[in-house]
């Protein structure tokens, strides 16, 4: 299993930084380029094999990303997942817009490409063989956005952090552990595109709550996740963020802190190995005490009693 390698413009002259992202795109995704103001250009990017799955996570100003057409004998696919600002991506002559939470999934063997606000991304590319029995319609849905609302959707968004967490803290070394993650991989990404075609139920929240709540997912360790922020991501403006939640009972800021203490919940049973402190700060809490207080608010009983599997009476 191969160690997570990280690049970085920080350190390369201004005027060498996007000749210098060019030659690393290339390296990691062959025939990968990148157009965009060269003297403005910053960007950093992990690159990790794990099992047959060749990923990696980036993050840059504005760009234009281009792909021409990998030659091998194997045929893939290539999936690209925003977590942060949104894209315009290319193929077939399909053009689709994807917003944070949303994924795609693409032949990397056909040119393609994507217009990038900033943003940060997630891209996977794998053997297509391990995935058609999963999606036998997968041809019918390359270049095809996917909403990455859906429960399926932001559970695999979950696992793909989750990955890289583990990726970085440098403590995965068994072949076989790789392997596994990639057929859990490959079962997630299916479950999201089956119940993306699905489409929203009729008793779903509206389109715009869904993304909203999609990019909170997506951001809940950034304690700077603000009203303002999710309006930015979304396009709109903050009043339109505040009467979104105000419809439903709630406020942006009620609405992240509900969800951070949810997922920092399953995360304290989760991995018993994982501090209170370290679940507060992973979850977008600058303080372990307010952590405390306000899931004991929620909960009833205090991180650790949680852990214990206290519940309140």
């Amino acid at each position: 299993m191969g160690v997570v390698a990280k690049f970085a413009t920080a350190g390369i002259a201004p005027a060498e930084r996007l000749r210098y992202w060019n030659s690393v795109a290339d390296e990691v995704f062959n025939g990968t380029f990148v157009n965009a103001e060269s003297h403005r250009f910053e960007g950093e990017m992990w690159s990790w094999r794990l099992g047959d799955l060749d990923m990696i996570r980036t993050r840059s100003v504005a760009a234009a990303v281009g792909r021409r057409p990998l030659v091998t004998q194997e045929e893939r696919v290539i999936m690209h997942m925003q977590w942060r600002g949104s894209g315009e991506h290319r193929q077939r002559h399909r053009e689709a817009r994807l917003g944070p939470g949303d994924f795609i999934f693409a032949s990397p063997h056909e040119p393609y490409s994507f217009d990038l606000a900033p943003h940060e991304m997630m891209v996977v590319e794998f053997p297509r063989r391990a995935f058609i029995d999963r999606v036998p319609d997968l041809d019918d849905l390359l270049a095809k956005p996917l909403s990455g609302s859906t429960p399926a959707a932001r559970v695999f968004s979950d696992f793909l952090l989750s990955l890289w967490r583990q990726a970085h803290d440098g403590a995965i070394r068994d072949p076989a552990w790789g392997e596994g993650m990639s057929r859990i991989f490959y079962d997630l990404a299916a479950m999201a595109v089956h119940e993306a075609k699905r489409g929203p139920e009729s008793h779903a929240a509206p389109e715009l709550h869904r993304r909203a709540m999609a990019l909170i997912d997506a951001h809940l360790a950034d304690p700077k996740l603000r009203s303002v922020s999710v309006a930015t991501e979304l396009g709109t403006s903050v009043r339109t963020v505040q009467n979104l939640f105000a419809e439903l009972g709630t406020t942006p800021t009620a609405a992240i802190l509900e969800r951070r203490l949810e997922r920092a919940a399953d995360k304290l049973v989760a991995d018993p190995r994982a501090t209170i402190t370290q679940v507060a700060f992973a979850h977008g809490f600058n303080d372990s005490a307010y952590f405390s207080r306000c899931f004991r608010k929620k909960f009833g009983v205090s991180p650790r009693e949680w852990r214990l599997g206290k519940s309140r009476a």
